[in-house]
Parts: structure tokens; sequence; C-alpha cells
């Protein structure tokens, strides 16, 4: 039994939308379709994988050896991700950052680059920058209470950062309207300017200025595969005048909302849990939690429950269980019908509101550090 292979198959048509709606139901479909490679192809070279890579989480990637490559030669590599600074830190962003920081960790060579993306969060959620400059600091807090090392990290405001917003200027030369469409359909101009904007951001680490070319790691959402597409293209359009290295980058699986749905999302708060929900509300919220349970309980322990359709055993096999041998336990005590879904969500609801509160008792004590990095960057 494999605890990361969670059955999403159907026969609707592939659609990815890094800014809405998404369709994925068969992650394999992005194999063919977009030329990711399985990370299978790549696993064994990760001498000690985190739980997002051996429960296959993390599915696919692009280019994935040229940082492994880094890590044996003990040579620079960049780590990019950032944050849309819309409000609290949701359990997506929160797998993207656990996802950084690992990657952060392999070696001291490393450096991430973490952008606060205020610019999309303007052109696509209307947020003025003075609001989302408060955001950010929070966000990033969260970001520093999960393991980030600020002694290895440039974080930015995408806004303020003049060499990303002349990046996005110089690739607007060789993007055609009908290039851009093809990638991300009919959209408002802002947001075709907030993916040249991403496209500096991922290409940044690579100017002079942080040491030249290198190989750059971009670990995202399967929702955010458009930006790495484009920015890829770009890198190789450039690559006499910069040198650039294409980007590499690995794709998780995306975190289902509360109610099931394929993507937990900000635009609908009752559907998520945060890291700044207290404890008692996040259990709460677990409890209503769409369950892959029975009709009734006599149901349930003749037939067995079904894991793959249960949020709740979902967050512990992505974000709050570390112990791999308690996932099959709780999948296997499902599937036999020894679990009871209303005993099963009060355990793992008591695991996630602990974490919580000492994420939260560490996250206070890091405002102040947070404040003061995005000033000095």
């Amino acid at each position: 039994m494999m605890i990361g292979s969670m059955s999403l198959k159907n026969d609707i048509s592939l659609k990815i939308d890094p800014w809405g709606t998404i369709d994925i139901k068969d992650y394999s479909e992005l194999f063919a379709t977009f030329g990711i490679e399985p990370i299978e192809s790549i696993l064994k070279r990760i001498k000690k994988p985190n739980r997002y890579l051996r429960r296959k989480i993390i599915f696919g990637h692009r280019e994935l050896g040229k940082i492994i490559d880094a890590i044996e030669k003990k040579e620079e590599y960049a780590v990019m991700s950032g944050i849309k600074p819309t409000g609290a830190l949701h359990l997506g962003s929160k797998m993207t950052a656990e996802e950084i920081i690992y990657f952060q960790n392999l070696s001291n060579k490393s450096k991430v680059f973490y952008a606060i993306a205020d610019v999309e969060a303007y052109c696509d959620n209307g947020l003025p920058f003075n609001l989302t400059s408060e955001i950010a600091v929070n966000n990033l807090a969260d970001i520093l209470a999960l393991g980030l090392d600020p002694n290895r990290a440039y974080v930015y405001r995408q806004s303020e950062e003049i060499r990303v917003m002349n990046l996005a200027l110089i690739f607007s030369r060789k993007v055609t309207k009908n290039t851009i469409e093809a990638i991300y359909g009919e959209r408002p101009l802002g947001l075709y300017l907030s993916a040249l904007v991403q496209a500096g951001d991922i290409l940044l680490p690579q100017l002079e200025d942080f040491g030249g070319p290198k190989p750059v790691l971009v670990p995202v959402g399967a929702d955010q595969d458009p930006h790495i597409r484009l920015t890829r293209d770009l890198a190789r359009k450039y690559s006499n005048e910069f040198k650039f290295v294409l980007p590499s980058s690995i794709y998780h699986k995306l975190t289902r909302s509360l109610s099931g749905d394929i993507k937990m999302s900000k635009r609908d708060p009752m559907s998520l849990l945060t890291l700044e929900d207290v404890p008692k509300l996040a259990k709460k919220k677990i409890m209503n939690s769409l369950t892959g349970g029975r009709e009734t309980t006599e149901l349930q322990k003749k037939l067995g429950g079904e894991p793959e359709k249960c949020v709740a055993y979902e967050l512990c096999l992505f974000h709050f269980c570390e112990d791999d041998e308690k996932v099959k336990q709780i999948y296997q005590e499902c599937i036999n019908g020894e679990r009871i879904c209303g005993n099963c969500k009060t355990e793992i609801a008591d695991i996630v509101a602990n974490f919580l509160d000492n994420h939260q008792k560490r996250k206070s004590r890091l405002v102040r550090i947070s404040r003061k990095l995005l000033e000095k960057n």
C-alpha cells in the first residue's frame, strides 16, 4: 500500500489556471501534456527525502537533477518561491514553504529568494501596497516559524525590487499577445504583467548582483506550471544576453478544501485551515470536514472506510503526521473497518491543534525579525 497514491482520475480534460479554477483529476496527465517528469525518475538520488517526496505528494519535476548535481558537487544553487500577501497562510502555502526550507537545508551552498508578490496581489485582488505590506510581515513570520534560515535568504517586495521590474520590462519585448494568451487564456493586462514580474522573480537569482547564472529550483503546486513554462521560454530567448540556466521545478498535489473541493483557496475562508486559526476553531473545522466513512457505523465496520475521500486523513498524510508508520496504520485501520470517523477525526484534530499551538508560539517571537528582514531588503 502506497500511502501517497490518491486516485484522482476521471474523464474531464485537463485545465490549469493559476488565478482561478483548476481541474486536475489525474496528475499523470501533466507528464505527457506539459513535459513534467515523474518524481520516481530521480527520487533515488535524494538521500534524505522529506515526507512530501517519500509519499509522492511531490509527484513531478522539471530538471531537478541540476539541483542534485549542485548539492553533490558542493556548488551554489538557489531556491525561489514567494507568497501573494492576501491573508493568513493556508496549508497550500505551508507546503511550498516547507519545500523551500527542506532544499535550503540540504546544502550550505544554497540561498533562498522569497518574493512578497504584492504586484500580483494588486493586479489579481486589488489590494493596495500599504495593506499587503503589513500582511507580508505576518506571512513571513509564519515562514520563519516553519524553519526558514534568514541568514541565507533574500526576502523582498516585488514592487520595491527594481531588478525584478526591469526584467519584466525586458521580457515584454519578446512576448506576443498570442503567446501569453496561449498560456493563460484571455486575461486583464494586469495579470499578464504580474506573470512577467513572476518570471523576473524566478530569474533574479541568476543576475550578476547575486553571483551570476546558477541552478534555481522553484517548488510549486501543480496549478502554477504556466508560470514555469513562460519563464523557461524567456530564459531560452534571453540566454545569449544573460546566460540564464533554465530554472528547475518540483510539483506537489493540491491540498483539498475541507469540503473536499480540489483546491484549498483563500477566496473561501471557511473551506480552509490557516496557520492563524486558533486550535479550538481548527478542531471544529476538522470535525465538520468531508469524511470517507460509510453511512452508518455498522456499514463502516462491515465494508471499511474510504480514506482516499477523507479530508481528515489527507491532512494527516500531507501535513501533520511525520511518522510514515502512523499514516499507514490510520489508512489500514480505516479500510479494515476498525476506525470510526468521529474518533479518527478527533485524533487528527488534536494533532493539528497541537501543531498550531506550538507554531503560533514560535511565530509570536519572530514577528519583529520578520519586519526587520523586510525593511532591510
